[in-house]
């Protein structure tokens, strides 16, 4: 009897998800220097995904979807809006999403006496700070959408937030596997609930800029 030729493994689609300042800052935390060279980032997590899900397919890096966020007000962030917008988002396979930071509602409070403290003693500034709106659930809706347009067979969601356990729950209920792109010991959590993970950490050589 003839034995019949394994069937090649079909190609995983992988698509990456990546929480922006959570990401930086993550980085920054593990080298203060770090700069980012992001054209190998997509590809280079979509196989370390690939590997975790499944040694023997292809991982096709399908997408990398950036959430950013930046302060109009600041004459500095609109420096970062053009590398979004001009750099970032015409890298091959890239798609940014930036939305704007709004004003907190509430001052700060003196940890003494609990007062608020509504302006800087010094230049009368108002110190409401500037708090990211609408990254999160838009990351969160973009992570389904795409599920149900089956877009995708894989996601690596990078960020360290927990806000995320719900969607990677769901998400894999449906028969997507979610994979962490991590920095341990930082997002546990996250880790525990998703279908894999790998750290970043030792990845970092692989995407820094020359």
């Amino acid at each position: 009897m003839t034995a019949t030729p394994a069937q090649p493994a079909k190609p995983l689609r992988v698509r990456i998800f990546v929480d922006f300042w959570n990401f930086s800052l993550s980085l920054r935390r593990a080298d203060n220097g770090f700069m980012v060279d992001w054209r190998p980032v997509g590809p280079l997590f979509a196989a370390e995904a690939g590997k975790l899900v499944d040694p023997t397919a292809q991982a096709v890096f399908e997408a990398m979807h950036v959430y950013g966020s930046f302060d109009p007000n600041k004459p500095q962030d609109a420096k970062l809006k053009n590398w979004f917008t001009n750099t970032l988002d015409r890298m091959p396979g890239t798609h940014v999403v930036l939305v704007e930071r709004q004003q907190k509602m509430g001052y700060p409070k003196c940890p003494q006496c609990q007062s608020e403290v509504t302006h800087c003693g010094s230049c009368n500034a108002d110190m409401r700070g500037t708090e990211e709106k609408g990254v999160d659930t838009r990351i969160v809706a973009d992570m389904i959408s795409l599920a149900w347009a089956n877009a995708y067979d894989v996601a690596v969601l990078v960020s360290s937030d927990r806000d995320f356990v719900p969607v990677a729950d769901f998400l894999q209920t449906k028969g997507i596997k979610v994979v962490h792109g991590a920095f341990p010991p930082k997002g546990s959590n996250l880790s525990q609930k998703c279908w894999a993970n790998f750290s970043i950490i030792g990845l970092m050589p692989q995407i820094k800029r020359p």
